[in-house]
């Protein structure tokens, strides 16, 4: 009999098997990073320095309203992954439907308020002057394009659920250079400056998050389409409450985020928050591997977990944490060999502040291999639908580790403290993480 190419979730997960099927999230969460990679890259090397700081104030903001879609994603596909496992299909149609509708209008009421409150937003960052001025300009235009942010997050755990992650792969690979071209055009040809690194980075996302609403309204072999709901109250608060810790993830990043600034700010001015924004940048590819594992992941674990196959959850905990560790090596050589170039590549036009970000990042990158263990663990018991558990994971990490690291190393070792305070933060995380595995073995029997 001829082997279909189609891989399941209720396949047995090979290593082959699961990197297939993991390598189109991956490569889709790349592709999202790409957004304010580009923009960044056009507005420091075509706009300016000042232009560049003030997209690296705003960006955590209208990355943190995103978080919505990424709490309903991942809470919401471990809910339908696991009705699914549990043969009941209509059911999970209509989980699915509920959450995509109920996502688009939070996204809509999130992003007016936003666009009309976005002075105000700017000057609690710190901005004024000329900064405040092109905090305004990039981030009401990209608040006006939110809800099309937040329902391309969500889509991307929803392909995992529905076993169409290439599919997914291709319409990020499509908004991505939608993005990229546009941003050209915009920025280095038309010479929109702010304005059209704004306007190329929305269209992108319009292309992201509103291709697969018709995608999956209309007929298709997905596991997954739109279609007539109702309100399952209880439904809707497992989700969320599922998913708050990839929300809290997300949206604790973007608070920690906005401290760093305030800390560079203090201490080094402008050069400083530059600095950080363009680590950040690299920084988003490197997690982007980490959180497309998750995410590819997760829908599978959740398969057999409301399927009761035990032995399967075993195999797939230890190929998982295998594998995560294994990457988590691979990554740390690599962003300690591409500082340099990487550096140059953002900041190559200002010798001190290129030495400051190739320093910064060498530091930084020594947490990649705590971070993606943290990442992983704290998605695994979001799709066991422990929300509970991998909310308490993503809290201690992004969140309290990284507000009290932050706060403290600086003043012990200057803007070294600052990149360091990244690793002081996951190494605590990581004793947080394999005490809960150690402790929820027993319940779950994945070890």
């Amino acid at each position: 009999m001829k082997q279909s190419k189609r891989i399941q979730l209720s396949d047995h997960f090979t290593y082959g098997r699961l990197l297939r099927f993991v390598a189109s999230p991956v490569l889709m969460m790349i592709c999202t990073s790409l957004y304010s990679i580009v923009d960044g890259f056009f507005v420091s090397n075509f706009v300016g320095k000042t232009p560049f700081a003030a997209v690296n104030l705003i960006m955590p903001v209208t990355m943190g309203i995103g978080t919505v879609g990424f709490m309903v994603g991942t809470g919401g596909s471990a809910v339908v992954s696991k009705a699914l496992g549990e043969g009941r299909r209509d059911r999970a149609n209509e989980y699915f439907s509920m959450l995509v509708y109920l996502s688009a209008a939070a996204g809509i009421l999130l992003s007016a308020a936003a666009f009309v409150f976005t002075p105000q937003i700017a000057r609690a960052l710190g901005a004024e002057g000329e900064l405040l001025r092109d905090c305004v300009v990039y981030g009401r235009i990209l608040f006006a394009g939110e809800t099309a942010f937040i329902l391309q997050c969500e889509f991307q755990s929803f392909f995992s659920a529905a076993e169409k992650p290439g599919l997914s792969l291709k319409i990020s690979l499509l908004s991505g250079m939608t993005n990229v071209v546009l941003d050209f055009l915009f920025i280095a040809v038309l010479g929109y400056g702010l304005a059209g690194a704004a306007a190329a980075t929305v269209m992108g996302q319009l292309v992201g998050g509103i291709a697969p609403l018709f995608y999956f309204a209309g007929k298709n072999d997905s596991l997954l389409r739109l279609g007539r709901t109702r309100i399952y109250g209880r439904t809707l608060a497992l989700s969320c409450a599922n998913g708050a810790s990839e929300m809290v993830s997300n949206l604790s990043m973007s608070v920690v985020n906005i401290l760093y600034n305030f800390q560079l700010m203090r201490m080094v001015g402008e050069n400083g928050v530059a600095a950080y924004g363009i680590i950040m940048y690299v920084n988003f590819v490197f997690t982007a591997i980490f959180f497309g594992y998750a995410i590819g992941s997760s829908p599978i674990v959740s398969f057999h977990y409301g399927a009761g196959n035990e032995s399967e959850l075993q195999n797939l905990f230890c190929k998982s944490a295998a594998l995560v560790c294994a990457v988590g090596v691979i990554m740390v050589a690599l962003a300690e060999a591409l500082a340099g170039p990487m550096a140059e590549l953002f900041a190559g036009y200002d010798r001190e502040l290129f030495e400051m970000t190739c320093r910064g990042f060498r530091l930084y990158s020594l947490s990649f291999f705590m971070m993606g263990i943290n990442i992983w663990g704290s998605a695994f018991f979001t799709a066991l639908n422990n929300g509970a558990v991998s909310a308490a994971i993503s809290f201690l990490r992004t969140l309290l580790f990284q507000l009290a690291a932050v706060a403290v190393l600086p003043a012990l070792l200057g803007i070294d403290g600052v990149w360091l305070a990244i690793v002081a933060a996951e190494l605590a995380a990581l004793l947080v993480t394999g005490a809960f595995f150690a402790a929820q073995r027993k319940n779950y029997r994945y070890a």
